[in-house]
């Protein structure tokens, strides 16, 4: 790899890791001053919180999983709603497709279909979680541990948001370069021969890309879909499955490992066979 690709990935990883430090630290200072009335919220309307979910994954911003998933691994989202706002989200997709002028008339599809996968996956998880016995969300849920009461609003509102999104800042500048490195090892001309080695694979070769938890898949995906190389089934099953970094989000907290397994089958298998029932709806 030479000096120049380096600095380029480097750049890439920084930017996107300052944005996703921006969304986080700015909705969870918000969340300081309201937090244990969304808590309650998101607990006493918890079979309608994947319809919530959802929407908040439409947001175009790679920073969207990343919340979703703190969230849920501090015990304010079910496994449903985090599900629902994984399958939702686009990362950089939606934002390409606008800017390209292509294709437009697909994206209120795209997005309309995403919507709909999510929420009702989400709905039926977290029936099925409810019914086993156990889920992650915890109806005691108080973030900051009423730090607003006990210490001055600058550490409640400030401060401890602050430190607390600069952890995730450095857990994913350092997951970006990582994973930018081998992604600029392997070669983006390796990923397009892979998807392209199929034409009825396609659904689920593009499922396989989308689990990379980097923006570049959603990227790539969505390039090949505008120039012509990638069916629009097969883009949604690619878009589908990759929730940018927010999974590896999962892996921070022992308690979430198992889960984060989980929730990584249940979305490459709704992936998979979305992409299919929408390919063979459209004739591939």
């Amino acid at each position: 790899m030479s000096f120049d690709l380096f600095l380029d990935i480097a750049k890439d990883a920084v930017l996107d890791s300052i944005k996703v430090f921006i969304f986080v630290f700015a909705f969870h200072m918000l969340l300081s001053f309201f937090e244990d009335r969304i808590a309650a919220i998101l607990v006493s309307r918890r079979n309608k919180a994947p319809v919530f979910g959802a929407l908040f994954g439409l947001i175009p911003q790679c920073g969207t999983s990343v919340l979703a998933s703190d969230l849920y691994v501090r015990g304010l989202l079910s496994m449903g709603t985090l599900l629902a706002a994984f399958l939702s989200c686009s990362d950089e997709a939606v934002i390409i497709i606008m800017t390209s002028g292509k294709s437009l008339n697909m994206l209120p599809l795209l997005l309309g279909l995403k919507f709909a996968i999510g929420t009702v996956v989400g709905l039926a998880v977290n029936a099925f979680v409810r019914n086993a016995g156990s889920d992650n969300l915890d109806e005691g849920a108080v973030h900051y541990e009423g730090h607003a009461h006990s210490e001055t609003k600058l550490v409640a509102h400030v401060l401890h948001p602050l430190h607390h999104s600069l952890g995730i800042f450095v857990y994913v500048l350092v997951i970006n370069l990582v994973l930018g490195v081998i992604i600029g090892l392997a070669g983006e001309d390796t990923l397009v021969s892979f998807i392209s080695s199929g034409r009825y694979f396609a659904p689920l070769l593009a499922s396989i890309v989308g689990l990379v938890p980097n923006c570049a898949s959603s990227v790539l995906l969505t390039e090949l879909y505008l120039n012509g190389s990638l069916a629009f089934g097969s883009l949604l099953a690619g878009l589908l499955v990759n929730s940018g970094l927010g999974v590896l989000i999962l892996f921070k907290k022992k308690s979430t490992v198992a889960n984060a397994f989980v929730i990584v089958g249940i979305s490459f298998a709704v992936s998979v066979v979305a992409g299919y029932v929408t390919s063979f709806a459209m004739g591939f």
